[in-house]
């Protein structure tokens, strides 16, 4: 082989390896390239975490802000407390317009008495030893027959008790030309009471206002210490149910 031919290879393998260096420096340098965009999207993606995070302080101010809000509406809680008590007021009013109402209560049915009543006193058959007193309405507008006769026969210097067991549910109310009852037990049908007496005259006595005084039978009532009286009543069978 002459020495031409050997310098020819010799270049020629140099040459190959020249290429071979020259290709593998274009892919390291690609190699780094490719990782400089990587990081720099790394890098870009870092800054925009932290504006991100800057929004959200700025959406913590903004709450901030919201907070404030309910201390302005806070004024406006104060201006509705205003109005309820405005509103309070309005029902003290319609309070007070009750209390007019019950003013009115002034204008109920006046007391039954001897002064607008007609009082008789009648001795009965059934039961017996019993009278019967009847209050007729003699004036022009209703009147209250409330509680119960106060009996005085003849001198006694007490009046007889009454039964409590014949209180009636509601109070008796007369109109013009109306009649109320009350019962009075004289006596002890079986001769046990004591003390008894003749009475001749009899005075009847009302809750509120002046007296009555019925005529008692010519020959007088029998009375003794079981004297009793109802309660005023509505009805004369309710009366002499004692």
């Amino acid at each position: 082989m002459s020495a031409r031919t050997v310098r020819t290879r010799l270049l020629a393998a140099s040459t190959v390896a020249l290429a071979a260096l020259a290709l593998t420096a274009c892919d390291n340098g690609k190699g780094v390239r490719d990782e400089g965009p990587s990081a720099a999207s790394e890098s870009s993606a870092r800054p925009g975490g932290s504006k991100t995070a800057e929004p959200a302080a700025d959406s913590g101010t903004s709450a901030g802000g919201s907070a404030a809000t309910p201390t302005q509406g806070a004024p406006k809680g104060s201006t509705g407390g205003s109005s309820g008590a405005t509103g309070g007021s309005s029902g003290g009013g319609k309070a007070a317009g009750g209390g007019a109402g019950t003013g009115g209560g002034s204008s109920r049915n006046a007391a039954c008495n001897g002064s607008n009543t007609r009082t008789t006193a009648t001795e009965v058959s059934r039961p017996l030893d019993h009278l019967l007193l009847t209050v007729t309405n003699t004036g022009s507008k209703n009147c209250d027959l409330t509680g119960y006769p106060i009996a005085r026969f003849g001198e006694a210097q007490s009046v007889p008790p009454v039964a409590e067991e014949t209180h009636p549910q509601a109070v008796v109310t007369l109109a013009p030309g109306e009649s109320g009852y009350a019962g009075v037990l004289l006596s002890a049908g079986d001769g046990s009471g004591g003390h008894g007496y003749t009475a001749k005259t009899l005075v009847i006595g009302f809750a509120k206002g002046s007296n009555s005084t019925p005529a008692l039978p010519a020959k007088g009532v029998h009375v003794d210490d079981k004297l009793t009286v109802t309660y005023w009543q509505q009805s004369l069978d309710d009366a002499l149910s004692y």
